[in-house]
């Protein structure tokens, strides 16, 4: 064999992938299309923040924010990490209900919160609307930059011996551990990890995989305007609905001082063109939480895309009837807050090593075997 891991895709998962399996002494290669980071983990909002609509995203995210919190004196200062923590806003008394719910959840995990009642809420934001009911603080949780946190990542995994191979497109991969690319060459290795995002149905033609369209807008510079992420209680309702489109208020600060304004979710617009009436719309939820929003300046919207499963969570472990081919991919929008704990229990099972989250809950077997997309092998090997 010419390798032990060959990962495709160069995005934060499969960057945070390559960088933990060359820790372990394995010899790393890492196919990259375009540009690194380039695609979903670009477009992100870059949030690291604990969820839990169901016990696998809390294990998940728990651990993944926990590895980003130990790490973020390693962080360049590009990468812009701030503990800036989030508020989970409540707009009435039964969202009240709501997160007295979530925290008594969260202190069962060992989760730091508060709860804060509308006076408390108007002292730590008083740019928010004045009718809200009050919210719950996670102090814990933070933001970063995720194109320069995955680069970042990317140029730990080769200064560690792993080898990057630019503008690699793989057309197709097979179980001997063989990945063909557009021009010809041959990549082999003992484990080939498909973290190509969406892309990666291009290569398993069945995978229960779908991407879910996000916009998002940032403003010019306004420092001090806010100090938290804020996040309407209604959000985890909008990230997890099964169909059609949603909007859900999220309003994060940037080191800069510029405001990140989101969120929005569509399963069925493939169109990487802003959608302006539901970008219209996002705003209009926007101002209901921050009025004075209406007086900034805002400077660019764009939209992306994210790897979704009809589960929500992500596809960590070996393609089912296959011992070679492993995925790394489907984290939605939590793949920026689940890069280190997902790198971590791939590797881990990589190493045939028990990992410290149980893995079945995001293992692929639970959505059955695919087929692969068909071989086209030529003569010559590389790597």
């Amino acid at each position: 064999m010419h390798g032990d891991v060959l990962i495709i895709g160069a995005g934060i998962i499969g960057s945070a992938l390559a960088e933990q399996c060359a820790r372990r002494g394995l010899r790393v290669a890492i196919a990259e299309a375009a540009i690194p980071a380039g695609g979903t983990s670009a477009a992100g909002m870059g949030h690291l923040v604990v969820l839990d609509d169901n016990p696998a995203e809390l294990a998940l995210s728990r651990d993944g924010l926990a590895r980003w919190q130990a790490r973020r004196h390693e962080l360049p200062a590009n990468a812009e990490y701030r503990a800036c923590g989030t508020l989970w806003l409540a707009r009435d008394e039964a969202e009240m209900q709501e997160a007295e719910r979530k925290q008594t959840g969260y202190q069962q995990h060992g989760l730091s919160s508060n709860l804060l009642p509308a006076t408390a809420l108007r002292k730590l934001e008083p740019a928010l609307a004045p009718n809200l009911a009050g919210a719950l603080q996670v102090p814990d949780d933070a933001v970063l930059y995720p194109p320069v946190a995955s680069r970042w990542l990317l140029q730990n995994a080769q200064s560690l011996g792993a080898q990057l191979w630019p503008k690699a497109q793989v057309t197709s991969v097979d179980d001997d551990g063989i990945a063909c690319l557009a021009d010809g060459r041959l990549l082999r290795a003992r484990h080939i990890v498909i973290a190509a995002g969406n892309a990666s149905t291009t290569l398993l033609p069945g995978l229960p995989l779908k991407p879910r369209k996000g916009q998002l807008l940032i403003t010019e510079r306004y420092p001090q305007r806010i100090r938290h992420q804020l996040v309407e209680l209604g959000y985890i309702r909008s990230a997890h609905a099964s169909d059609g489109d949603s909007i859900a208020f999220n309003v994060q600060p940037r080191a800069t001082g510029q405001l990140l304004i989101g969120s929005s979710r569509q399963f069925h617009d493939t169109d990487p063109a802003i959608n302006w009436p539901l970008l219209q719309a996002m705003l209009s939820r926007a101002l209901d939480y921050l009025p004075s929003l209406r007086q900034l300046q805002a400077l660019r919207s764009w939209a992306g895309f994210r790897p979704a499963t009809p589960d929500k969570l992500p596809l960590l472990g070996k393609v089912p009837g296959h011992s070679r081919l492993w995925l790394a991919t489907g984290h939605e929008g939590l793949g920026i807050t689940t890069a280190l704990s997902s790198a971590h229990l791939l590797a881990d099972l990589l190493c045939d090593q028990a990992p410290a989250l149980d893995p079945t809950p995001y293992s692929p077997a639970r959505f059955g075997p695919w087929s692969l997309a068909d071989q086209h092998h030529p003569v010559g090997v590389a790597a």
